[in-house]
């Protein structure tokens, strides 16, 4: 049966927006709409001029899922010109359709465009989400002089980063021979995402069965299909190759600009997104224009105190609720590009970090984590009952460090049936907390480890990164692990705050070390802290065919035993980054 596909086409330009063909050195025709303040705008320079943001995304500039229409009206009554481009080979613009390779020059090239427009006064700012938040990266290591600013949000100045810190630079084994990186699970939804938006230049949604082996079969079938293919889905599938997504100069060794970092704790790329601050702030030439804003967010922009969301708070399909998302998206954007494209605000106005504490508000500090954070491990105890439902075994602390040897070593073992693999809690991780699911059912499985706290006396305020370290071992040859995060309620619902995966195979003789990112998150009083290992989490990623074939190109599967071990002077913990009380 053939595999049904709807191709997406573009929407019209609004009426308020005038479309451009921007050429760039090499020919190409960028399309590319401008929209402009009313008639008498506020704050013109004395040549006339007004600084411009630029947003250039793959993702039709017209469409309602971009709503840069919105985005462009909330900029204008501020005194912007906005200036929204479809990227080379995407929807309007002319071109080969190959992420990554062309956005440097490309956004080189539309800046000096701008930068001769008559509304321009010279001055560029940058915003956008995801792939667009790359495209911002890209133009900084151009290094063109008009531009003053960046907001990227929910991305990665490297895309690779996405893939790799699922298990390459998120978790390590050391085992014989010291550490040894390890590559990721694979993120079956991640480069899923190659195979529908860069296939051509329009969208191709489509929904493969990832039950059939094998799995790469039915993208290759959907390209047959349309006539094309998606070159960075073949370097990624079957190949599982590093991409080079930044061509010439990498941006961290361009001429620091300043950058507003809009990150969400749910977002499915925090972790490289994190990553590019925390090294961004340990370089003293880029720190002092460094910026962090931080929420209980997701990729797609739905909220925690929202979560999970209604119909009428789903911004997706309902105006009004767009309406109210966008103060909380835009807003920090404008006080930031005020202050670095107009001048309308001294620098000293921005924090450097604003970070939302999870069901407990907004906060700034001078960095982050936050000075005064410190860690708290827990090591895992009792594993004989975690393979039960919750709370399962133990999270034990003494004195607020973990114990030093004093526990009996004692293990616990579970299958990975890679015909019967533990579900995903949600179909798009991209949009998690638009369901925010229960995961104490996941917890019942029998291959589900579940480890929880005893319930906190006083409210525990995380405030900086989560990691594990799992001693894991497998009679297969590779084997996957994940581990999340939860909050267990009182009425036994868990609800995601943190998660990590990695990769391992049959050498791992040493702890699995598991970045499970960083979060701002208020566990309430009452409330326990629960920590879920398993094997495989699918269909958002291929499970481990317990072969050691490709997971991809893979036919033939075996289930294979788990064993955790803990206890010892090497127990397996967690070890969280937490705030001290509050007092009045």
């Amino acid at each position: 049966m053939p595999l049904p596909i709807d191709r997406v086409l573009p929407a019209p330009v609004p009426p308020q927006a005038r479309q451009y063909r921007v050429r760039v050195r090499d020919g190409v025709r960028l399309a590319t709409d401008v929209y402009l303040p009313p008639s008498d705008p506020p704050d013109q320079d004395e040549q006339g001029g007004l600084p411009t943001v630029l947003i250039r995304l793959p993702y039709d500039k017209n469409s309602r899922y971009v709503f840069t229409d919105r985005i462009a009206e909330r900029f204008t009554a501020h005194g912007y010109a906005v200036a929204v481009q479809d990227v080379r080979g995407k929807f309007r613009s002319e071109g080969a359709t190959l992420p990554f390779v062309h956005e440097s020059a490309d956004g080189y090239d539309t800046i000096e465009w701008i930068t001769h427009q008559a509304w321009s006064n010279g001055r560029v700012g940058m915003f956008g989400d995801s792939y667009y938040g790359n495209t911002q990266w890209a133009a900084v290591a151009a290094q063109h002089p008009a531009l003053r600013a960046i907001v990227p949000r929910v991305t990665a100045a490297d895309f690779n980063a996405m893939f790799r810190d699922a298990g390459r630079e998120g978790g390590r084994d050391e085992g014989r021979g010291g550490v040894r990186e390890l590559p990721p699970p694979v993120w079956r939804e991640g480069v899923g995402y190659f195979a529908q938006h860069w296939v051509g230049r329009d969208t191709y949604a489509y929904e493969p069965d990832p039950a059939q082996r094998p799995a790469i079969d039915q993208y290759e079938q959907a390209f047959t299909a349309i006539g094309a293919r998606s070159a960075w889905f073949s370097l990624l599938a079957p190949n599982r190759v590093d991409l080079c997504t930044q061509f010439g100069r990498h941006p961290f060794d361009a001429r620091p600009v300043p950058v507003l970092h809009c990150l969400g704790w749910y977002d499915n790329i925090v972790r490289a997104h994190m990553r590019d601050y925390l090294d961004l702030a340990s370089r003293p030439e880029w720190d002092a224009v460094q910026y962090l804003w931080a929420g209980a967010v997701d990729h797609e922009n739905y909220r925690l105190d929202n979560a999970p969301v209604a119909a009428e708070d789903d911004h997706a399909t309902d105006e009004a609720a767009l309406t109210r998302m966008l103060d909380g998206y835009l807003d920090p954007a404008v006080a930031f590009l005020d202050v670095f494209l107009q001048g309308a605000a001294p620098v000293s106005s921005l924090p450097k970090v604003a970070w939302e504490l999870g069901h407990a508000g907004w906060r700034t500090a001078a960095s982050w984590p936050p000075p005064q954070a410190r860690p708290v491990s827990f090591r895992l105890a009792d594993p004989a009952a975690a393979t039960g439902p919750l709370p399962g075994g133990g999270l034990v602390t003494e004195d607020g460090t973990v114990a030093d040897g004093s526990s009996e070593v004692s293990e616990v073992s579970w299958v990975h049936d890679p015909e019967a693999p533990v579900p995903s809690p949600v179909e798009n991780s991209f949009a998690y907390l638009q369901t925010h699911p229960d995961l104490a059912p996941l917890a019942a499985r029998a291959d589900v480890l579940a480890f929880a706290t005893a319930p906190f006396a006083e409210p525990l305020d995380l405030a900086g990164p989560v990691t594990a370290e799992l001693r894991v071992a497998s009679n297969g040859p590779v084997f996957d692990v994940f581990a999340k995060l939860a909050d267990l309620a009182p009425d036994g619902t868990a609800r995601l705050v943190v998660r990590g995966q990695v990769q391992a195979d049959d050498r791992a003789n040493g702890p699995l070390h598991i970045d499970l990112s960083h979060t701002g998150y208020r566990v309430r009083a009452g409330h326990r802290l629960a920590l879920l290992v398993s094997s495989s989490d699918f269909p958002l990623f291929l499970p481990a065919p317990g072969t050691g074939e490709n997971p991809w190109t893979a036919t033939a599967v075996r289930p294979t035993t788990q064993r955790l071990v803990t206890g010892g002077d090497r127990p397996s913990r967690l070890t969280v980054t937490v705030l001290p009380p509050e007092t009045d």
